[in-house]
């Protein structure tokens, strides 16, 4: 006999994954509530499953991005600054047997491979927990060009040709949001996004623009794809909009990003 509370009938979860064909794997289950930090989650410290008992957690992994309750992926960073610092710290044993283009290479493997992984997931998170990442990224930049510690940072940056941490999270949102916009994405992203079409004939009715819709949640609302995703799409110049390839699309906009990010550097170093 099922459950039957109000009209609703609740199928356990073990019940529910055996009609629908899925293995439920005992190992790699997890419990995690998600909550805002001004309004505590109720309390729950474990729950049934069948015949097994899962207790809460205050984090878990999910394909390679650690999710916490509050959702400021404050763990998820300190695992890849952990991660990250020590194949620099290995790698800088070694440096002066490498290449330039060798140690490139490497550090672009193991540690900003890591930072650009999932990293669109990061945008709007408070400035403190973007600098880890770009401190890190920082230091990667020093080990390659074998700059000490306290050399200044942004010639480099400007000299490989990186953008800054955020710059990096915006530019991916903005990938995926051209590919949805140009059917290159899967589906169900497209159902975030809407063209904006005015009500009457207007300028704007050519500028390929997207309809930014409103949020509730300032903390969390805004960081949504579908609220983010338009915002920063309207507002790039409508040459990098009217892109026909992904190609001219990615050269235009991370152009367009490094200008912005580096415009006072770019008058002092030249």
């Amino acid at each position: 006999m099922l459950p039957f509370y109000s009209g609703v009938i609740y199928v356990p979860l073990n019940v529910w994954m055996l009609h629908n064909n899925l293995k439920l794997n005992s190992d790699k289950t997890e419990l995690l509530i998600f909550h805002a930090k001004h309004r505590p989650a109720p309390p729950l410290d474990s729950m049934n499953i069948g015949d097994l008992v899962i207790s809460s957690s205050k984090s878990c992994m999910n394909i390679g991005v650690t999710f916490d309750s509050y959702m400021n992926f404050d763990e998820h960073i300190k695992n890849i600054c952990r991660i990250a610092f020590y194949y620099i710290r290995n790698i800088v044993k070694f440096r002066k047997f490498l290449s330039y283009d060798t140690a490139k290479i490497l550090l672009l493997a193991f540690v900003t491979s890591r930072i650009d992984s999932c990293n669109a997931l990061l945008f709007g998170l408070p400035n403190f927990l973007i600098q880890r990442l770009q401190y890190v990224f920082n230091s990667t930049a020093r080990v390659i060009a074998r700059y000490r510690k306290f050399d200044h940072i942004t010639p480099l940056l400007i000299e490989l040709h990186w953008l800054p941490v955020e710059q990096r999270i915006i530019f991916k949102i903005l990938l995926f949001t051209f590919k949805v916009v140009n059917g290159l994405e899967t589906s169900y992203l497209s159902e975030f996004l809407e063209a904006y079409v005015p009500v009457r004939m207007l300028r704007s009715s050519t500028q390929l623009l997207l309809l930014e819709p409103k949020f509730n949640l300032r903390m969390y609302g805004s960081h949504a794809f579908s609220v983010c995703a338009p915002r920063l799409w309207n507002s790039l110049p409508l040459e990098i909009r009217k892109c026909d390839s992904i190609d001219t699309f990615k050269k235009k906009r991370k152009t367009h990003l490094f200008q912005s990010s580096y415009f006072c550097q770019f008058l002092f170093v030249y």
